[in-house]
């Protein structure tokens, strides 16, 4: 049993802010240009400001972050999986050069940092800088508070506990039964303290998701003995599963002293369980196992989980008794009766737990949709959302709310004219609406004419990462739409009074793959509302 926390990676833990030099930067700011980071680009300052990240003192510039990538060192030789670098897509990011110094700040301003860059380019259309970077202050967090620490707050409870020997579990979903009796029998057979560290990398607007994980923690937290558990939050931004990413993990769990890291064990998009052990296989690339002993930290693979239900518990499945039934849910099932609603078996999780996902992932017809109707002018697209708006709300149920292209240019973009430009901002503006509309789930009708493809891809984006995204592309010919030319439209805008005019002078950009595409040269509204409906009612979304 060791008589002493872990030490840092590199022997040393890294404090990138000085009190006594705060007041000074804050000072030197005014006179500097500021970028404003995005949460990811937070959550890699606030790794980096507090030690998680040591012994880097900075973001590392193209040199080190292409030895990094092909030596897996830094300048000194220490051993380091990833590059780290500040990405951002501001213009401003460009325009920096080596020797500038900037402000680094949050999205409403907050002082977080000054960095002295020492490099600038640009990969894939992001601009990476590198530098040393001096704090003010981690960025702020409003919610869950008290489960936020840095390393050397977290080493200093395990000091004053008398902690000698920790295991992490860095969770990124909720966790189930076998992962609970995994986690507490890996603690007992290591002699082990348990650290619970589910990553929390996210702020309120862009990374909701995460507020459902720790809730999920906090209500889980009694399951497991106080005496020698302790849970707080990771800020550190999402990553996958690869070799490199493992070990990053492993020196960030060195750092927050624990000298023992469970891996696997989580569901994956394919609907598998996971396993440690595939994690660390051997690669061509780099032993992971070995390489994680020579950083300092134990991996202790997760291995696939059955539950024996004549012992009723959760075993191994190499450690299965010779006749024993097994149980196990994938999954892919468990995330297709979660969306149904159907019944979870009381032995594959909490029922807390599972309490807080229906509040994180209802049921379909439970969950905020927006419907984007998208075509020329005239095409029918208004008639129809409204049309479809009274029937939704005949139903009764939720709020429904009607983002027509004229209401909102009256009363959300009254400044903005006609050009490519203010169009695109526009829909832009139009698809913001219906994604907080949809957050809250709410159904959000919008009919704009939205022509251009790329714009209509970034708002179903938005819209999907936090409901359903229903795109109908009313496809009337342009004919037709000519023939219903009630203002006049069109007749301008062939006679060259209107520039940049949709399907005349301008292009409308065809949906690749809308959910319903409807011709109403021939198909009247009452024939059109009831595909619409139809189509959400076979998408799940009313019953």
């Amino acid at each position: 049993m060791d008589h002493q926390l872990i030490a840092p990676y590199g022997g040393a833990l890294v404090n990138l802010i000085d009190p006594a030099r705060a007041d000074a930067l804050k000072q030197e700011a005014f006179g500097l240009p500021s970028l404003d980071l995005d949460w990811q680009a937070q959550c890699e300052l606030e790794m980096l400001m507090s030690g998680a990240y040591s012994p880097l003192a900075g973001f590392m510039t193209r040199a080190q972050c292409r030895r990094v990538e092909s030596d897996m060192t830094l300048d000194d030789g220490t051993f380091w999986p990833q590059p780290v670098t500040l990405r951002s897509r501001q213009k401003a990011a460009g325009e920096l050069k080596p020797g500038d110094r900037v402000a680094l700040r949050d999205g409403e301003g907050f002082m977080l940092a000054v960095l002295t860059v020492s490099d600038v380019w640009d990969d894939a259309g992001v601009w990476h800088l590198g530098g040393a970077a001096e704090g003010v202050a981690l960025p702020p967090h409003p919610d869950f508070a008290s489960l936020r620490a840095t390393p050397a707050e977290l080493r200093a409870l395990f000091a004053k506990r008398g902690w000698r020997r920790v295991l992490a579990w860095q969770a990124r979903q909720p966790m189930h039964r076998a992962q609970y009796a995994f986690c507490l029998k890996s603690a007992i057979e290591h002699e082990a303290n348990l650290l619970l560290h589910p990553q929390a990398g996210g702020d309120l607007t862009d990374a909701p998701a995460y507020f459902g994980l720790a809730r999920s923690f906090i209500a889980l937290r009694d399951r497991f003995p106080s005496a020698t558990t302790q849970l707080a939050l990771l800020p550190a931004p999402p990553r996958g599963c690869t070799a490199r990413e493992l070990l990053l993990r492993a020196i960030v769990a060195r750092n927050f002293g624990c000298a023992l890291l469970i891996v696997g064990g989580e569901h994956q998009p394919d609907g598998g369980l996971r396993r440690g052990a595939d994690l660390m296989q051997h690669q061509a690339e780099l032993p992971v196992a070995a390489q994680a002993e020579k950083i300092g930290v134990t991996l202790i693979p997760y291995p696939r989980m059955v539950y024996a239900e004549d012992r009723a518990e959760y075993v191994a499945e190499a450690e299965v008794p010779p006749g024993s039934r097994i149980l196990s849910l994938p999954g892919e099932e468990f995330r297709r009766r979660m969306q149904a609603g159907l019944k979870i078996p009381e032995w594959y999780s909490f029922p807390e737990v599972l309490a807080e996902l229906e509040r994180q992932n209802p049921p379909r017809e439970q969950q905020g949709f927006t419907v984007f109707f998208t075509g020329l002018s005239g095409a029918g697209k208004s008639t129809i959302a409204r049309a479809v708006a009274a029937r939704l709300m005949e139903m009764g149920g939720r709020s429904v709310t009607l983002l027509d292209g004229d209401i909102v240019r009256r009363h959300l973009s009254s400044e903005l004219g006609f050009s490519k430009a203010h169009r695109d901002v526009n829909v832009r503006r139009i698809g913001f609406v219906a994604s907080e509309i949809t957050k809250n789930r709410g159904i959000a009708i919008c009919a704009p004419i939205a022509p251009y493809r790329q714009t209509r891809r970034d708002v179903r984006a938005m819209i999907e990462a936090v409901g359903g995204f229903i795109e109908i592309h009313v496809a009337t010919p342009i004919a037709t739409c000519e023939a219903r030319d009630r203002k006049g439209l069109y007749a301008k805008a062939r006679a060259g009074l209107i520039p940049e005019f949709t399907g005349v002078s301008d292009p409308y950009e065809v949906p690749e793959t809308p959910e319903l595409a409807i011709d109403t040269t021939d198909l009247g509204i009452e024939e059109a509302v009831q595909q619409v409906l139809l189509k959400l009612e076979h998408e799940g979304y009313l019953r």
